[in-house]
Order: structure tokens, then sequence, then C-alpha cells
């Protein structure tokens, strides 16, 4: 009997000599998987699902993880207002520990003895795909022919042309990778330091030149209606966002960052509705939460997305970070208004019944009525006393010193 291997698959070329290899040369039940993280449409889905069974597959899934990535990372991501580096919204790195996550328990469900993936032994997700399989199927062989084999893309298209398979072997000039949250764009401005994306290379055109007013309303956190229409999961209202604010090409950027394997990357990304809706958000938490709520957030925050973007997604300290930020969220209700216009946009204020800037306690630089005068003159003796001290102190040695002298 065959033995059995799960190979996650997306299609394209990696893949597709991966499912050849496993099965001609190395004897295999290959049973190809899919998980949809929001890149797919169904046309898409139908296409890449045909492909593998011309390739011989035992069998092929697809999975719709849309919904469970929300609820599982992106919730997250938004509560904790997370951008690695302050810059990038984590798009292909969230999405890839769901799909290994969802690999993983197919392989466990199938009872395989071996799982795959087509990752070369150049970039981050090779450690993400290992890690997670290691951590939930541990002991199960892991497969790996590109990196394994360090095989060129003339190498693989001339295995694959002798097994008589047929594709579109022209690398296009950038590599797309697009999801729920965000879409990466890769190319040869990208592999230098100095270099920005042409205009061609940007997936979505900017098609808007009037500003347009936007609302989001946010709902213990989450958003839940797009310009007074509501929606039933907030995948729904993540795509609106994305839908509006897309064509406006806001989002673009280029991170660079520290690899888990050690280099430095750079990558493009386009996230319109990511950025939007985090910025959104975290304006409102600026109006409802208190000075060392939001304090301990951005350093909770900065942990978590770093650490997510390095693959430990199931380090249990995730669980109690993630357990903090839901706990933030309790009065993080309200509506966040913003213009949108071309390549940018702000926001232009808020509407919460837990807003703590509030007229009846006081007009920032203008009027007080929380408190008198006097209040603020023994508390600002009080509240620097400490630091008075130690410059007292520093005086006096200094004074001793130069007397000394």
């Amino acid at each position: 009997m065959s033995k059995k291997v799960v190979l996650g698959f997306s299609g394209g070329l990696d893949t597709t000599y991966c499912a050849q290899y496993l099965s001609h040369d190395c004897g295999y039940e290959v049973h190809s998987i899919i998980v949809n993280t929001g890149g797919f449409d169904q046309e898409e889905l139908d296409a890449i699902a045909a492909h593998a069974q011309k390739l011989g597959v035992a069998s092929h899934t697809a999975i719709n993880a849309v919904e469970d990535y929300y609820d599982t990372i992106v919730k997250y991501l938004i509560y904790g207002n997370c951008l690695k580096n302050n810059t990038y919204p984590l798009s292909v790195s969230a999405e890839r520990l769901c799909q290994a996550v969802h690999i993983a328990r197919h392989a466990q469900a199938m009872e395989a003895n071996a799982v795959a993936h087509g990752s070369t032994g150049a970039g981050n997700d090779q450690v993400r795909f290992d890690m997670i399989f290691h951590q939930l199927i541990p002991g199960i062989e892991i497969i790996t022919p590109i990196r394994d084999m360090q095989l060129s893309r003339a190498e693989e298209i001339a295995y694959l042309q002798s097994k008589g398979v047929h594709m579109n072997f022209e690398k296009a000039a950038y590599s797309i990778n697009k999801g729920l949250w965000g879409t990466s764009i890769g190319g040869k401005e990208t592999l230098q330091s100095h270099g920005v994306l042409p205009e061609e290379a940007w997936p979505t055109p900017c098609t808007q030149t009037e500003m347009q007013e936007l609302s989001l309303y946010f709902e213990q956190g989450e958003l839940k209606a797009v310009n007074g229409i509501s929606y039933s999961h907030p995948v729904d209202a993540i795509k609106e966002v994305q839908r509006i604010a897309g064509t406006y090409a806001i989002g673009r950027g280029i991170h660079i960052g520290d690899t888990i394997i050690g280099i430095k990357g750079r990558v493009g990304f386009e996230a319109a509705a990511p950025m939007v809706i985090l910025k959104a958000h975290h304006a409102l938490e600026k109006h409802v939460l208190t000075k060392w709520q939001l304090q301990w957030k951005d350093t909770l925050s900065q942990f978590y997305a770093n650490w997510l973007h390095e693959g430990q997604i199931l380090d249990p300290v995730m669980r109690d970070i993630e357990a903090f930020f839901t706990h933030s969220q309790q009065q993080v209700t309200g509506t966040v208004y913003l213009h949108l216009y071309p390549y940018r946009f702000q926001v232009a204020g808020v509407d919460s019944a837990y807003d703590l800037m509030r007229n009846d306690f006081g007009q920032y630089g203008e009027m007080n009525s929380g408190y008198t005068g006097t209040d603020v003159r023994g508390f600002s003796t009080i509240f620097g006393n400490q630091v008075k001290i130690w410059n007292a102190v520093q005086a006096a040695q200094k004074t001793k010193a130069d007397a000394d002298y």
C-alpha cells in the first residue's frame, strides 16, 4: 500500500512539481489541499481543483477558512492595531499560519504518513509551515522537494515537461499573494534596498479622484457596519471596506523587515481595508480607553505582531495576550468617520457613548470643571516631588565637588 502524503497545493509551479515528484518518483499517494484565506474566488478554486486532478492526485480538498482566519487571527490583529515595524499589516505571515493549521488537521484526519509543502529555502514560509507541523502533528515526515533539492525554476519546468504536464510556465514580472488581510507584491524593485514599484505592478489601480466619506461602526472592537449597513460577519464588512477604499489605491507601501531566517527582506503590499480599519479602530480606542490601557496595548501589540510574524501563533503566551486584547475591547463601541482621497485618508472624528473626551469634565486648553487651580498647584508639587529631590541632591553634590576642587 502506498504511503499517504498531504500536500499544501496552490496550483503554481512549485506545488505542481511536488505533486508529480511525490507521486511518480517517490510512489506516494498524494492528497492535495488548498486553504482559502480570501485570495481565491470560486472560479479560481475550480481551476486549481481541475489542475490537481489532471496531475493524478488521489484526492483534492478545498477548505474555505476565511471566517476561521478572521476569528482566530485577524480579529486580534485589529484589537491590537498590529503593524509589523509600524508599517506592515502582516498580510501573508498571518494567512500562512492559518493555512498551516488546516493542512496539519487534514493530514491528521487522513492519517497521512507525511505532509509536504512547496516552500523554497529562501523565505519565512518554510519555517512557519514546519513549526506548525512539528507542533500539531509531531513526528510526521515533512517533505519539501524544492528546498531539499535546491531546484531552480528551469529544472522544475524541464521535469514537468518530461512528464507531459501542460501549464503556463511563464514567470510573471511580479509575484502577487492576495488574501483577506492584504496583498503582497514582489518584483525586481523589492530585491534591492532602493526602488519603488511601478504603477502597473499594483493589482488595484486608483480609479477614484473625488473625496468620499466613509463611516465604520465598531461593537466591542469588531467592525459590524460600513456606511450604516450592518453585516452578519466582520469578514463581509472588511470586504466592503476593501471594495470602497481599494479604488483610491489606499494602503500601498513597501516593508523592510527582519526575516525569521536572519536576513533582511523587502516586499510591497497594498492593504486598503486593513490600514483604514486599523487606523479607525485605533482612533476610537484613543477616545474610549484610559492612558494605561493604551500604553500596555501598544507594548503587547508590538510583541504579538513580531511573534506572529515569526510563526509562533501556537505559543500559549499568544492566548494570554489575546485575552488582554479581548477584555480591553469592552467599551470600544462607536462610529468612526473618515475621508477618503486618492492614495490617502484621514480620520474626521468619532461618535461613541463611551467617549472620555466629554465637555462636562472640561475642554482641553479652554476650561476645566472637574478640578480647581488650587488642586493643580498641589498636584504639580507632589507629582514632580521626587524629581525635584533628585535635582536638589545632584546640585548639592556638584556644589560640594566644586568646593573640594
